[in-house]
């Protein structure tokens, strides 16, 4: 199938805004709650609508007072909490367009995103990010205000609350219809520099509202809650914040992505959104803890039933009696630890920003924990597609939401058009023209549609490897399979005008004790790991197990374990997790070459 189209099932209407939420909210169920905020002592403390909304109000009419006109684009540098999602609906309230700035970034990455939108304030959390927008402050000729919230900046704004009426606020908060901007967001930049997607309220809320028509078995259900501890700054998590806040789903904020684990526990959401690392971490440590208590093989049954299972399911078959029967003993005594270990309550997961890989989909289905894995780009507005928990395909992206259509270009490239897609690049039209195409985004992605209209992505046309025997290689589904073993952090493919494929590993630093106290093998730093018999050889059975699924020619047939980890601190990843290729493959020549020597 070369285009599927899905109508929207919410008609679409210019009216309405992203600021009139929290309102619509506290006028429907006032003592609901609907916000879960860490109180200092690390509790969890809850906020009601009515409470959320006046919160709202009294920042928005400080932003006013501080000088804060209608249009104005204002920068928001901060970690994934509460104060994040109400100073985001408190510039819209205040008329303003916000601008994300993700919390890891550079200065030189603050200061063109802040430069290039023409940001005139900046609300950041730390005095790190404030130091950090200070450095950089003789490049930003139109910054004149920086509001720090750990120093009470926000405290500050709503002192001056009192001199703007309500009256004013409303006259503000109405100024918008869905074709005025609510956001730039920048792209991650992994060709060049970042690129502001401008988003408007319509591209959030007309996404919004069919997406929950889609998805009402997840956000809809009784006491439905979700934990964000994805950066807001990108596109997908602040897509679901939307979602949470619209469908008034309980919503929680967790910083420090370390102990997501911890606060998922004590939170105990319905419902999370994560990316497949993520996944692939929470999988790779149950594994490890049961090779380490002598349960490994155990666990490897507990593995391949879920997997049979959820294989059944999936094709629609009735799962034998001998199998539903080992999956109701492994869901006593593995599923259920793995379930209460993510507090308890978790009924789906939404996934997104690389594919997750079929195998593991199937592991968390049949383990009660259903991957709902999805397909988007910043210029969607996030999820394009999305699997659903009527509509699904594991090893698939989904078919579209209501109110978008895919098409497969005839190159293989993915072009989507609907309700999500941007309106333009910010001051800058060549790269928008380039972009939007006849009414299309060219996604840049390749990907094929099955016979329901079902997406599977394949690679990136830029990432196409072609070997010096003109074999064509996308390398995304080697590095993924490579990168599920536990001992793996990052695998970057090379070998392109090579005469053959390679690739360049770095290993987890985190899983490298535990996998090696599992074995029996004495506690190693990555410099002694990176040499050692045994770490080479199941690196060697990960490679051996990707290659099981190509041809010879796009094999990899050698790799190198780099001495460091590709990370967003050394600038190798973006904030989305994404490998700059570019810079790897600069960075580490003289290694790719010796791959060839």
């Amino acid at each position: 199938m070369r285009e599927f189209d899905v109508p929207p099932l919410v008609v679409p209407t210019q009216q309405g805004n992203l600021a009139l939420l929290p309102v619509r909210n506290a006028e429907a169920e006032p003592h609901g709650v609907g916000y879960v905020r860490r109180a200092s002592d690390g509790s969890w403390s809850e906020v009601t609508h009515a409470e959320f909304a006046a919160a709202v109000d009294a920042l928005a009419k400080g932003f006013i007072a501080a000088g804060i006109s209608a249009g104005d684009r204002v920068g928001l540098l901060s970690r994934t909490r509460y104060e994040w999602t109400l100073t985001d609906f408190a510039l819209m309230a205040a008329g303003a367009v916000v601008v994300p700035v993700y919390e890891t970034s550079s200065a030189e990455q603050v200061a063109w995103v802040l430069q290039d939108s023409g940001a005139v304030a900046v609300v950041v959390e730390s005095s790190a990010h404030a130091a950090t927008v200070a450095s950089v402050r003789d490049d930003l000729p139109a910054l004149h205000d920086v509001w720090l919230i750990d120093g009470g900046g926000l405290d500050e704004l709503v002192e001056g609350a009192s001199e703007v009426t309500d009256a004013e606020l409303r006259s503000r908060r109405t100024l918008a219809d869905r074709s005025t901007p609510a956001t730039i967001i920048y792209t991650s930049g992994t060709t060049g520099r970042p690129k502001g997607c401008v988003l408007t309220h319509g591209n959030f809320l007309t996404l919004t509202e069919n997406a929950v028509e889609r998805l009402k078995t997840v956000v809809e259900a009784p006491g439905s809650s979700t934990l964000l501890f994805l950066p807001l700054a990108h596109v997908f998590a602040r897509l679901i914040q939307c979602v949470a806040v619209y469908s008034r789903v309980r919503l929680g904020h967790a910083a420090d992505v370390r102990s997501v684990v911890d606060d998922l526990g004590s939170f105990r959401p319905t419902f999370v959104l994560a990316v497949p690392r993520v996944f692939e971490k929470i999988f790779n440590h149950a594994e490890q803890e049961a090779v380490a208590s002598g349960k490994g093989r155990a666990f490897t049954a507990a593995v391949e039933t879920a997997v049979a299972w959820s294989t059944a399911v999936d094709a629609g078959r009735r799962p034998s009696v001998l199998l539903r029967t080992r999956r109701a003993a492994f869901d006593r005594v593995v599923y259920r630890r793995l379930r209460d270990a993510l507090g308890g309550r978790l009924e789906f997961a939404i996934s997104g920003g690389a594919p997750l890989g079929e195998r593991l989909g199937h592991f968390f289905a049949g383990a009660g924990m259903p991957v709902l894995e999805g397909y988007g780009l910043t210029e969607t507005t996030a999820p394009a597609t999305v699997n659903t928990p009527e509509l699904r395909k594991i090893g698939t992206v989904g078919p579209p939401l209501p109110g978008v259509a895919v098409r497969i270009a005839d190159d293989g490239e993915v072009l989507v058009s609907g309700v999500g897609v941007f309106s333009e690049y910010f001051a800058n039209p060549d790269a928008t023209s380039r972009a939007l195409q006849d009414g299309w985004l060219r996604t840049g992605d390749l990907g094929s549609l099955d016979a329901d209209g079902f997406l599977r992505i394949t690679g990136r046309l830029k990432d196409i490897i072609v070997t010096a025997g003109g074999k064509n290689v996308a390398p995304a589904g080697l590095e993924d399979a490579v990168r599920l073993h536990p001992l793996v952090s990052q695998c970057v493919v090379v070998g392109d005008q090579r005469p053959y494929v390679a690739a360049l590993i770095t290993l987890d630093a985190e899983m490298l004790p535990v996998w090696a106290r599992a074995r029996g093998i004495e506690p190693m730093s990555v410099a002694e790991a990176r040499e050692h018999p045994a770490v080479l050889a199941a690196l060697q059975e990960a490679v051996d197990g990707a290659n099981a699924a190509v041809s010879r020619a796009e094999s990899i047939r050698r790799f190198h374990v780099l001495p460091v980890d590709l990370t967003e601190d050394n600038g190798y990843l973006t904030p989305s997790l994404k490998v700059r290729r570019t810079l790897v493959s600069r960075d580490f020549a003289g290694e790719i070459s010796q791959l060839y020597a």
